[in-house]
């Protein structure tokens, strides 16, 4: 059986009211993982309880780039004590990723923010939106990240839904970047309106199964849930997307 996790930011109402008390709603989902955006000024040794008394492991958490560009000893003291390892590039702002150029310093930064992540034990994952399948020449700007930074210092977390989205195939990406990619963010998508849209785990009209199958023949460490667009509380979204996730994983 693959880690299944749970991104939070698909439940931030509920996790900036109640931090801790969610993480053991979601630990009661199923999900083994959790995978935090954010703390919500809750102290790390709080957190840390939490996990370890609901049997929940930390599944990465998203920190965005000026956090690490600016408090990185702070970020890696708090992410120790609660024992998560896996530091996520969550997005990148307009101007880190608008020409060749802005991926090349961009890339530089990475590279840098990784590096001395990795020699404190840490790894560093970048996680894609729709802007990074932009092509310059032959050339994503996916590919011009991993292309300029060390793979032992840049890892990838794939949002299958964004590269669907761009009509790019998540099973082609995760071939290509196999010993990179270290966690999948599994979301369906489905059509509202004309307009793609990311729904509850098997109301859509991605092929999660076989997106599951390629993260496990190439090694990726967590599955993760996450889901932007709602028509019912996001809980019960969350909860719905744990049976799904957990009944593919089976097979």
């Amino acid at each position: 059986m693959s880690n299944i996790g749970l991104q939070f930011w698909s439940i931030r109402e509920a996790m900036s009211d109640d931090l801790l008390g969610t993480i053991e709603k979601v630990s009661e989902m199923g999900y083994s993982g959790a995978q935090f955006a954010g703390f919500f000024d809750q102290d790390a040794k709080s957190v840390k309880q939490t996990l370890d008394r609901v049997g929940m492991k930390p599944a990465g958490a998203h920190v965005q780039i000026d956090l690490l560009q600016n408090q990185l000893d702070e970020t890696m003291t708090y992410h120790d004590a609660i024992g998560n390892d896996l530091i996520i590039v969550p997005f990148l702002p307009e101007d880190m990723r608008t020409t060749v150029d802005d991926y090349k310093r961009t890339s530089e930064l990475l590279e840098k923010i990784g590096g001395q992540l990795h020699s404190r034990g840490f790894t560093l994952g970048y996680h894609n939106h729709d802007f990074e399948f932009k092509l310059f020449g032959e050339k994503t700007g996916l590919d011009l990240i991993f292309e300029q930074t060390d793979p032992n210092h840049v890892k990838m977390e794939l949002d299958c839904f964004w590269a669907a989205f761009t009509d790019n195939d998540p099973m082609q990406v995760i071939d290509t970047y196999a010993d990179r990619c270290v966690s999948l963010h599994i979301k369906d998508l489905k059509l509202a309106d004309g307009q793609p849209i990311s729904t509850e785990l098997g109301s859509g009209q991605l092929p999660l199964k076989d997106y599951m199958r390629k993260g496990k023949e190439v090694g990726v460490d967590w599955f993760i849930v996450e889901q932007e667009h709602f028509t019912q509380d996001p809980l019960d979204s969350a909860t719905e997307n744990a049976k799904s996730i957990l009944q593919l994983n089976k097979s």
